[in-house]
């Protein structure tokens, strides 16, 4: 899953940076809205975290600008004062969700999973396909019951594949998914990762389509 963290506070940016990559997010993070909106124009995002004191263009106008242009990606807002005007205009703009600083990083990947979940229309927090379940929350994997250890791209990408049943991904898209900018990726990288999954789950698992991507189908049984 990956994640736009905008946030101008060097402190608090680099503690959530470090704090999601460990939850396993593949997260960026930008420091000014002229940033983020760029980042946006580029990057199929799951999550923002959006910060409303930002410099150059602040937190509700990169949502407006966001929501005008048609995005539709889950926001949660991050905010300073507890006001009630404050809190109605970034719903109002266009915010899924709001935090007032300070907050417990707990919440904070809680309502993170919250918004993902109601975005792809999921009932609960677990995803289950067959004989396999994931659980964001736990970062945990069971196969029949038993616990799969996964590395942290491993668990995204299979994360990413189970949320996108019977849709095709190209590489290029679960690559966006599993790393972040700077990150050095091999040019066999998602292959290497696709093998995997498969010794652990079974060569029927993942279906490649040829000159296109990858697939788990939609489970017909």
């Amino acid at each position: 899953m990956r994640i736009l963290l905008v946030e101008d506070d060097s402190l608090l940016g680099e503690g959530l940076h470090v704090g999601l990559q460990r939850e396993n997010y593949t997260v960026d993070w930008v420091k000014n809205g002229e940033t983020a909106l760029s980042a946006v124009r580029e990057t199929d995002y799951d999550s923002i975290i959006l910060d409303i004191g930002l410099p150059k263009m602040n937190g509700l106008q990169v949502l407006k600008s966001m929501r005008s242009q048609g995005s539709n990606i889950p926001v949660l807002i991050l905010t300073a004062q507890d006001g009630l005007a404050e809190r109605v205009a970034g719903l109002d703009t266009g915010a899924d969700d709001y935090l007032v600083k300070p907050f417990e990083f707990d919440e904070l990947c809680a309502r993170l999973r919250a918004l993902v979940r109601r975005s792809r229309g999921l009932p609960n927090q677990q995803i289950t396909y067959r004989n396999i379940t994931i659980d964001p929350a736990a970062h945990a994997v069971t196969l029949d019951g038993e616990t799969v250890d996964l590395s942290r791209r491993e668990f995204s990408l299979l994360e990413t594949l189970l949320s996108s049943v019977g849709w095709v991904l190209s590489r290029t898209q679960l690559e966006d998914k599993l790393y972040s900018w700077g990150d050095e990726i091999e040019s066999n990288t998602i292959e290497v990762h696709i093998h995997h999954l498969r010794k652990r789950f079974g060569a029927d698992l993942i279906k490649t389509v040829r000159g296109i991507g990858y697939t788990i189908p939609r489970d017909e049984r």
